[in-house]
């Protein structure tokens, strides 16, 4: 049976963490295992359950305690689930509520590049991305489109902030993911586990994504850079390829996201 537990003080403690905690703070560095994650809307709850993650609290509209969240909350054993009308909540928030429901629960695990990498034949790399947008967007083309698993420089947004998870539609639970240790992309490293490297950038080196060599890898890293300045010299240098894909009208390049599903339709075929 749900705990249900009617709104009725706004400053009440166990509301710090959707109304009054940071991002940094829920992620607790110093602590990583006691940290804590939100996640929004009933899809990308059940994603997260699905992928074995522990709830602490759910947040929901009254409405939806008999509703849509019914199974979900099933799921959810006996922890606090704090409810109230939709005009009290987004009051308490500070923005409408994502159909409805969110769920406060503690951080998984994390896997390490190695776990990530050791069956895969096409895993993402993002080297310095740190909008959580991007970062969001990313996943789910990653998700989609045929990557194995997604590695991160250190500097990256962490794929487990609110905006993340929401933009990648819970796809951040489905696919496996690790942190590379440095803040550039360890290239040496990827050749050890066996990748050949291809970097997306714009340089007079560059070749054509539909490079047949390039298609025919078989195992690759597809490493896309930070926003604005792309990928650092080195890893450019370092890689087996550097990627562009052909623009027109002027145009001279993408957004790291939509670089990435163009680059994860063409790259993921096998």
């Amino acid at each position: 049976m749900p705990n249900i537990i009617q709104i009725t003080d706004f400053h009440a403690p166990e509301l710090n963490l959707y109304a009054r905690t940071s991002e940094r703070q829920l992620l607790n560095r110093h602590e990583p295992e006691k940290g804590i994650f939100i996640a929004e809307s009933p899809l990308v709850i059940e994603r997260a359950l699905d992928a074995g993650c522990r709830p602490v609290s759910v947040l929901m509209e009254h409405r939806h305690v008999d509703g849509r969240g019914k199974e979900i909350l099933k799921r959810c054993g006996d922890v606090p689930v704090y409810t109230a009308e939709f005009n009290v909540l987004t009051q308490l928030t500070g923005f409408k509520l994502t159909r409805g429901m969110l769920c406060a629960m503690q951080r998984p695990a994390l896997a390490d590049a190695e776990e990530v990498c050791a069956a895969a034949k096409r895993i993402a790399v993002m080297e310095n991305v740190m909008n959580p947008t991007n970062v969001g967007a990313i996943f789910r083309s990653a998700a989609a489109l045929n990557m194995d698993g997604v590695l991160l420089t250190s500097a990256c947004s962490n794929p487990l902030y609110r905006r993340a998870i929401r933009v990648s539609m819970g796809t951040v639970f489905q696919i496996p993911w690790a942190f590379l240790k440095g803040e550039r992309t360890d290239v040496d490293y990827l050749h050890e586990l066996g990748f050949q490297t291809a970097a997306m950038a714009l340089n007079e080196n560059s070749v054509n994504i539909n490079n047949e060599k390039l298609l025919s890898e078989e195992k690759l890293a597809i490493i896309l850079g930070t926003e604005g300045d792309g990928l650092a010299a080195e890893t450019m240098d370092k890689s087996d390829y550097t990627v562009r894909i052909p623009m027109s009208h002027g145009v001279d390049s993408l957004n790291v996201a939509a670089a990435s599903a163009v680059a994860f339709w063409e790259l993921g075929k096998r």
